[in-house]
Order: structure tokens, then sequence, then C-alpha cells
């Protein structure tokens, strides 16, 4: 992958990942019904490798490469911490605008009765995946391969039991199983396109990269705090959910542990 341009390394890295939906979507085809508590755990699970991988893929990096561009920890600090602030506002921004809906949460954002209740599932998805995808992006564009490869086998790992998640969900809202499967493939895709542009800023503004990937953990923090855990605690699985975030965690450590070079 070195040998390739950044920000091919990085849209292939987030495509690579994204294929984790589809495989996610495909189990539909071997489960007559997602239970709620399984639906948790997997869920809490994925929510549990993005978090690890917020901090060890992304802000620590980027904590590194700011010492190493600006020569001073406390700007390379701020510079992170600025991004990661930004990532998470624009992501609320994002959450405070755009009509989308959760699967038990309910309608957020402006007024979106004209919207059907498909195309709301639809962009609450897409909310979620293009963070995702832009970590991918940014962190194989970083030219560090354990980061990078890290965080494109956690990401995709995380994005199976969320692609059967959704499509479980739209089954159970009334859409067929073809169709289920087949939208929760589409909204994976959207991945590669944060890949892409993750990676063009990585590469464009080589300087910002510390700030950039401050941005991408933000984005990805503000997932998990808003989304994933208050829709993985409502129905009194808090502990499965707990026990499974936790797990999540441990997993991305391992691999990150052993994506480190010898």
């Amino acid at each position: 992958m070195s040998e390739l341009h950044p920000i091919l390394t990085g849209t292939l890295a987030s495509l690579a990942a994204s294929l984790g939906t589809a495989v996610g979507a495909a189990l539909i085809y071997t489960i007559r019904e997602l239970k709620p508590r399984t639906e948790d755990a997997l869920l809490s699970g994925a929510a549990g490798i993005m978090l690890a991988a917020s901090f060890y893929s992304l802000l620590q990096p980027g904590l590194e490469y700011g010492v190493q561009s600006y020569g001073d920890q406390a700007i390379a600090v701020t510079v992170v911490i600025a991004g990661m602030l930004l990532g998470g506002g624009v992501l609320w921004t994002i959450h405070r605008y755009t009509p989308h809906e959760h699967f038990h949460g309910g309608r957020e954002g402006p007024d979106s009765t004209k919207l059907a209740r498909l195309w709301l599932f639809v962009i609450a998805i897409t909310l979620h995946n293009f963070p995702e995808g832009m970590a991918v992006g940014v962190g194989a564009a970083s030219g560090d391969f354990a980061t990078g490869a890290a965080l494109t086998a956690g990401i995709g790992l995380q994005n199976v039991p969320e692609g059967l998640a959704v499509a479980a969900a739209l089954m159970a809202a009334g859409y067929g199983r073809n169709q289920s499967a087949g939208i929760a493939f589409l909204t994976g895709l959207v991945e590669p396109v944060g890949g892409l542009l993750g990676s063009s800023a990585a590469w464009f503004a080589s300087a910002l990269l510390p700030g950039i990937l401050g941005f991408a953990g933000g984005a990805m923090l503000y997932i998990i705090s808003d989304e994933i855990i208050p829709e993985t605690h409502r129905k009194g699985h808090e502990d499965v959910a707990t026990g499974s975030l936790m797990m999540g965690v441990a997993l991305m450590l391992v691999f990150g542990t052993l994506l480190e070079p010898a």
C-alpha cells in the first residue's frame, strides 16, 4: 500500500472497510429475526471498536504527528483538540439541521413528515458511515501502515454487525429481505466517499494532518456518544451493551498491537 498515492491508498482502504457492511447485509438471509438484546450487543461491540480507534489510531497518532511537525507538544495538543472539537461540532450541526430517524429513538432534526421513512433511515445511516470512511482514509493516507491497517480492519469489522442491524431494522419496518439487504449494502458505499475526502485533505494539507486526524476522531466520538450508546441503552440491555463495548475496545487494541512493526 505504501507504493500507492496517499489519496488512492485512503480511498481503497475505506472501500475495503465498507465491504464489512456488505457482509453484514448478506447475513440477513441467514436469520429470521435479530433480537433486540443481540442487536444491542452487536452495535455496542462496534462502538467499542470505534472508541478505541478514535484514540489509538486517530487522536494519539495526531499528537505524535503534531510534535514531529511543529516541534512543540503544546501546539500539537492544541491543534488536535481543536480538530476534535470541530469534528464533533460539525456532526452536531449536521444532526441538528438534517432530518433523520434513529431506529429506536425516532425522528430528529427539522420537520420531516414529507420524507419517506425509508429515506430518513438512509440519511441517518449516511451520517453514521461518512465519518467512519473519512477516518479510515485519513489513517491510511498518513503513511503509518499500522495505523491505517488497524483502522481499516477495525472499522471493517464493526461494519459487519452494523450492516446486519440496519438490514434487520429495515425488515422490521416492513421492507422485504432483498430490499433491506440492498439498502444496507448501498449505505456502506458512502464510506469510500468519506475516505476520498479525508485522504485528499491529509495529502493536500499535510501540515494540518494532526488537526485532520483530530477532526476524524471527534466525529467518531460524537457518533458513539450521541448515536450508538443511547440507542443500545434504551431497552434494559445496559449490562450486555457495556460488556460488548469493552470487548470491542479490547479487540481493537489487539489489532493495533499485532499490526505494530516488530
